[in-house]
């Protein structure tokens, strides 16, 4: 009574393993080849459910989706015989899965040693045509063209394709490095210098305009001034001979006083003069 219901048990889950082993799922992010006894059968299935035999077929999965080759830092000659440091990185992604299984054993890191052994020599004779000055500033975009186009046959036979190809740095060696930078210095420094002498050559320029400028106002100013000057003196004069000719002998009275003013306003002052000269006239009577 109790063998029927574990044969039952044992039927269900082969059925059962026979019903999942017959499906495989491929998902948008994977590429897949499906064996049959160690030889190929299918490749590049669409994504969603397919159909294989069960125990006979098996699914190998690879990466989809783009993949990083990130290189270690290697060292290139330029034309001028001058290594420089470049470190860059590779993106590339399977387009044959056949021919990248075949290829490479279906083992991404000997697919990225085999792409690293195509491009760096691509790298190494674009680094070497060229000198420093255009790999570091000017032409860097065009060297990784040319590496690209120069790869594209070969890596086609990994069952790849090159994605892009990007540099991230390129350093000289110290050595090279310190030179370049004392030269930079030393041109910084004679900019510098030619900068500050034009500033001070300007600043005397307009010194010298101020100066000029300063001495048209003081001159005018001066001239302006004696003009005034002259013209209150003439003012006066008309007024003093206006008032001379009014009264002659109070005008003389007058100006005595101002001469015995300035004469004897000090005790310092010492005069020998005659009592009778006209300097005293009027301190007789009358100034008569």
């Amino acid at each position: 009574m109790r063998n029927p219901p574990v044969l039952l048990v044992a039927i269900a889950a082969l059925l059962l393993m026979i019903i999942s082993g017959s499906f495989f799922t491929v998902d948008q992010r994977e590429r897949v080849l499906l064996f049959q006894l160690g030889e190929i059968k299918g490749a590049d299935f669409k994504p969603g459910l397919h159909l294989k035999l069960p125990f006979f077929q098996r699914v190998l999965r690879f990466d989809g989706r783009i993949l990083t080759l990130d290189n270690q830092t290697e060292n290139f000659l330029t034309i001028e015989k001058k290594n420089v440091e470049v470190d860059f990185f590779v993106k590339w992604r399977i387009v044959d899965t056949t021919r990248y299984y075949r290829a490479t054993g279906g083992q991404e890191l000997v697919a990225m040693d085999r792409l690293a052994a195509i491009v760096n020599p691509g790298l190494r004779a674009q680094f070497g045509s060229r000198t420093i000055r255009q790999v570091v500033s000017g032409e860097r975009n065009e060297i990784l063209d040319a590496v690209q186009k120069i790869a594209k046959d070969r890596v086609a036979e990994l069952g790849i394709e090159i994605v892009d190809v990007r540099v991230k740095r390129v350093d000289l060696p110290k050595d090279v490095s310190e030179s370049v930078y004392q030269r930079m210095r030393a041109e910084r420094t004679r900019v510098a210098s030619d900068l500050r002498a034009r500033g001070a050559e300007e600043a005397e320029r307009l010194r010298a305009e101020a100066d000029r400028e300063a001495q048209i106002t003081l001159a005018n100013a001066y001239r302006e001034s004696e003009k005034l000057r002259g013209e209150g003196d003439a003012k006066a004069a008309e007024v003093y001979a206006k008032a001379y000719g009014q009264d002659t002998e109070f005008y003389k009275f007058y100006r005595s006083l101002n001469i015995y003013r300035d004469t004897f306003g000090t005790r310092d002052n010492i005069l020998v003069l005659e009592p009778d000269g006209e300097l005293f006239k009027y301190f007789k009577g009358g100034g008569k």
